[in-house]
């Protein structure tokens, strides 16, 4: 009978745990290698989407926006230029006024279709809408064109409501209605016939825009503050009961 030697016997397997031990190894490095880079894809991934985030507050909705925001000291220094009283400043003024509200139009439109809403636009537009707007009526009641208490009527329902919007956003948001949006439009057509120096039968036509336009400004102010009072009984109702089932 031949005797095999005992280290060769035991040779390949010594040698399959040696393989088997490099191989665990490498698996240890590659698994915490693939740990490593994960970690480093999710830092790079959180650094991109924070380069992304801030990149889009120069989005051509905040764009517009901006322009708007200009337009207001240029629009008061047109207005009030040579006097106030001049056809052909007042028709450049118009120009300004014009191109705000169709920027108007166009950024909070654009920013909701492709997604481009940014915390400045939320805070800029609406303060780019009430500044225009506010802008256009001091200047025509300080020329002697526009009642004050016309302007003080529309100012204080855009500001008042503005003001109620943030006092009960906690209880959920005011939607705009479309009687909002038609007080948008006609006290924009209003305030522009008024700012165009019209004669005749077009400055006859003027008051009655603007009429209508301080009747929808007080309808729809009436309505946001009703719907303001019943969300936030809602609210508080809700909370309410929600407390309730806790305690129980």
């Amino acid at each position: 009978m031949t005797g095999v030697p005992a280290s060769a016997a035991g040779g390949p397997s010594k040698a399959g745990s040696s393989q088997r031990g490099a191989s665990g190894a490498g698996a240890g490095s590659g698994a915490a290698g693939g740990a490593q880079g994960g970690a480093k894809g999710a830092r790079g991934g959180k650094i991109a989407a924070a380069a992304v985030n801030q990149a889009s507050l120069w989005n051509i909705a905040n764009i517009l926006t901006m322009i708007r925001l200009l337009l207001v000291p240029g629009f008061v220094a047109l207005m009030l230029a040579d006097g106030g009283y001049d056809p052909a400043w007042r028709s450049f003024a118009w120009a300004a006024f014009a191109i705000a509200m169709i920027t108007d139009l166009f950024d909070g439109h654009l920013a909701r279709t492709y997604n481009l809403v940014t915390d400045f636009g939320k805070i800029a537009d609406p303060i780019a809408d009430k500044a225009i707007m506010g802008a256009a009526l001091i200047c025509l009641s300080g020329l002697g064109d526009l009642p004050w208490w016309v302007t003080v009527v529309i100012l204080g329902r855009e500001l008042g409501i503005t003001l109620l919007r943030f006092i009960v956003i906690r209880y959920g948001v005011i939607p705009a209605s479309r009687g909002g949006k038609l007080k948008t439009l006609a006290q924009g057509i209003a305030v522009g016939m008024y700012i165009l120096a019209l004669t005749g039968w077009l400055a006859t036509a003027r008051f009655w825009v603007m009429a209508v336009a301080v009747v929808l400004t007080v309808v729809t102010g009436l309505d946001y503050v009703r719907q303001a009072i019943v969300l936030r009984r809602q609210g508080i109702a809700e909370r309410a009961a929600a407390l309730e089932e806790t305690e129980a």
